[in-house]
């Protein structure tokens, strides 16, 4: 068998990631910035041919041009002027027609005479367009020339071609590509910071044993809780105990040792009632039992006795029903109702495809409907942040969960988080 390739560690993962965001982010940005520059430019031009025109139609030299029949000589007079404009306000051509849109100046001079190229408005009015006349494509305003009697005697336009605009723009890609560069460049740094962090937290695992390692730990300390409660509880049980008897007081000891016995007993009946139980769950059960009671919690637990293995690993199994119980005893604890009213309940029974499901509900205040998904988030907690650090719990539920081929779900009165698992697959033995 060909050795198989290493899988390519946590930090790697996140830094090509993050190079990816980058660039991709970069991408977008100068995309925008071409765009937003183009837009830019043309606005511009827009601005630039109307103001030009208008003023230009409203020279007096332009209303006695105009205002002549000599149009020789109106050309002669206004052709130096148009060019002069022409070169002041950055345009390519300013156009002085007629009614009937003759020209009578051009930057071309064979085109004077000719008529003009584009919409003539049928009031005297201003019009901006972009149109394709003897210079090619471009952004042009026509404003109407009146008399100082409001009557209409000719047009004058101002254009500047696109071609002109295309030119402007890439003036101004250096700088969107040196954004562009500069975005990337922090998007690299950030991602190699990102990766030396990651790797000095998590070394050279890849994501699923980073995600192993993360639900050991959080099965041992939910575990680790658990088994203290207990241990806490049997312990001043004990110490009772003892004192009763140092004080002659036999049957109080009984009493107090045999109700300690009771308690377990019906869990402990239920655990072992299961053909393919799982002695870390069954453990984990017993010390919560504890544990709700050190916090005055009322603990309940049912579990079908045909309720098959589960799929997941011991340490996967405790990871995923410890924090859905602690959660629920946090939110128990944490409600306004009085003592007898706190409550937390586990329910494990088969599904009817043969697979399991587990439900952990408690008598707390409930999750708002938004963000009954944003739980699940990495990071996300409705909690406030302590040493032990806040939104890992959920993310790992739902992480080994899906990663198994199951789901989990939440709902609303009472607050239950809802566990499907596949059936698990036999072991084959060893040939």
């Amino acid at each position: 068998m060909a050795p198989t390739s290493r899988a390519r560690s946590t930090a790697s993962r996140v830094f090509v990631v993050l190079l990816i965001a980058a660039v991709v982010i970069g991408a977008l940005v100068a995309v925008f910035l071409v765009a937003e520059a183009q837009r830019t430019i043309r606005a511009e031009a827009e601005r630039v041919t109307a103001a030009t025109a208008v003023a230009f139609a409203s020279s007096p030299l332009v209303v006695d041009g105009l205002r002549s029949s000599d149009h020789d000589a109106a050309t002669r007079e206004l052709e130096p002027y148009s060019l002069e404009v022409i070169a002041g306000a950055g345009l390519d051509f300013i156009t002085v027609m007629t009614l009937d849109g003759t020209r009578i100046t051009h930057p071309d001079d064979d085109q004077i005479g000719g008529i003009y190229l584009g919409t003539i408005p049928s009031t005297s009015r201003t019009l901006t367009e972009e149109f394709t006349g003897t210079l090619g494509p471009s952004i042009r305003t026509i404003a109407p020339v009146t008399t100082p009697d409001g009557d209409l005697i000719g047009w004058v336009a101002a254009g500047v071609t696109t071609e002109s605009i295309t030119d402007t723009l890439i003036r101004r890609l250096p700088l969107t590509l040196g954004i562009t560069i500069g975005l990337i460049a922090l998007g690299v740094g950030l991602a190699v910071i990102a990766r030396r962090v990651t790797r000095r937290i998590a070394g050279d695992l890849p994501p699923g044993q980073l995600r192993d390692a993360v639900s050991s730990y959080e099965s041992i300390r939910t575990l680790g809780e658990a088994l203290r409660a207990q241990t806490h509880e049997h312990g001043n049980r004990m110490h009772a105990a003892v004192a009763l008897l140092e004080l002659g007081r036999r049957d109080e000891a009984i009493e107090i040792l045999t109700e300690t016995s009771r308690q377990s007993q019906s869990l402990v009946d239920q655990v072992t009632a299961r053909g393919h139980g799982d002695p870390a769950v069954g453990a984990l059960l017993l010390g919560k039992a504890s544990q709700a009671k050190e916090r005055g919690i009322d603990w309940r637990v049912h579990i079908e006795p045909d309720t098959p293995r589960t799929p997941l690993s011991p340490v996967d199994a405790v990871s995923v029903l410890g924090n859905l119980v602690d959660n629920a005893m946090d939110a128990a604890a944490d409600s306004d109702s009085d003592s007898d009213d706190r409550w937390v309940r586990v329910s494990l029974h088969p599904s009817d495809d043969g697979g399991i499901v587990l439900e952990v509900s408690d008598s707390g205040p409930g999750i708002p409907p938004l963000l009954q998904e944003r739980i699940f988030d990495q990071g996300y907690s409705t909690k406030p942040a302590d040493g032990n650090g806040r939104g890992i719990g959920l993310a790992l539920v739902r992480s080994v969960v899906t990663s198994a081929g199951g789901s989990v779900t939440v709902s609303d009165d009472p607050t239950m988080f809802r566990v499907v698992l596949p059936r698990a697959q036999s072991r084959r033995p060893p040939t």
